[in-house]
C-alpha cells in the first residue's frame, strides 16, 4: 500500500506501522553510534552496548505504539469522552489483537527502563512507571476527546505487559544492580580499612 502525504504516514495505523519498520535501520545505527561514543569515552564495552540498546529501545519500542493510541477515531472532537472504571469489565469484549496490542504497548518501556535507569531497577518500580504512563495515556485520550474509551482495563493490561517485559529483561538489569552493590561494598570496605 502506497501512502501519500503526511496524513497517510502519521495518522493511520498502516502509516505508523510502515514508518516503524522503515526506521528500524536508523534505530540500529543510533544504537551503534551511541555505543561507539561511550566506548571511546571509556565506558566498558558490555555496559556501553546495554545502555545504548536500552535508550534506543525505550524510544523506538514505545513511541510508535503510544502514537497509535493517540490516533483520533472517526468522531474525535465531537464525541464526549467515555470512561470505564470497572475493572475487568472491558476485558470480556476485548478482541485478541487488541488485547495483545495492549500487552505490548509499554513492553519496551518495561523491558528497557530498568536497564537504563537504576531508579527503576526493581520490578515494583518498573511496574509503577508503566502504570503511571498508562494512566497518562488514558487521561490524554479523554482530555483530547479522541473518540476512544479511557478504560481501567487498558491500564491493567498495559501494566501487566510492561511487568512481564521487565521480568524478561531481568538478567540485564539485575546483573547491573548486583554489580553496582558489590562495587559500593568493596569501596566501603576499603574506606573503613584505611
Amino acid at each position: 500500500m502506497i501512502l501519500h502525504g503526511w496524513h497517510g504516514w502519521l495518522l493511520t495505523f498502516t502509516g505508523v506501522a510502515q514508518l516503524t519498520v522503515i526506521c528500524l535501520p536508523l534505530a540500529a545505527l543510533a544504537v551503534w553510534l551511541l555505543a561507539r561514543l561511550r566506548i571511546a569515552g571509556g565506558t566498558e564495552r558490555p555496559w556501553a552496548w546495554r545502555r545504548s540498546i536500552a535508550e534506543v529501545g525505550i524510544v523506538y519500542g514505545t513511541l510508535p505504539t503510544v502514537w497509535l493510541t493517540m490516533l483520533p477515531g472517526s468522531h474525535a472532537g465531537t464525541a464526549p469522552g467515555r470512561v470505564s472504571l470497572i475493572p475487568f469489565h472491558d476485558l470480556m469484549t476485548t478482541s485478541p489483537p487488541q488485547l495483545i496490542g495492549n500487552l505490548l504497548l509499554l513492553a519496551a518501556l518495561g523491558a528497557f527502563a530498568p536497564v537504563r535507569f537504576r531508579a527503576f531497577a526493581t520490578l515494583p518500580r518498573a511496574i509503577a512507571l508503566a502504570a503511571g504512563v498508562s494512566v497518562l495515556i488514558e487521561l490524554a485520550q479523554y482530555v483530547f476527546r479522541l473518540d476512544r474509551v479511557s478504560s481501567i482495563d487498558d491500564v491493567l493490561v498495559n501494566t501487566v505487559g510492561a511487568g512481564l517485559a521487565a521480568l524478561a529483561s531481568n538478567r540485564w538489569w539485575r546483573t547491573r544492580t548486583c554489580r553496582r552493590h558489590i562495587e559500593i561494598r568493596i569501596r566501603d570496605d576499603n574506606t573503613t580499612r584505611t
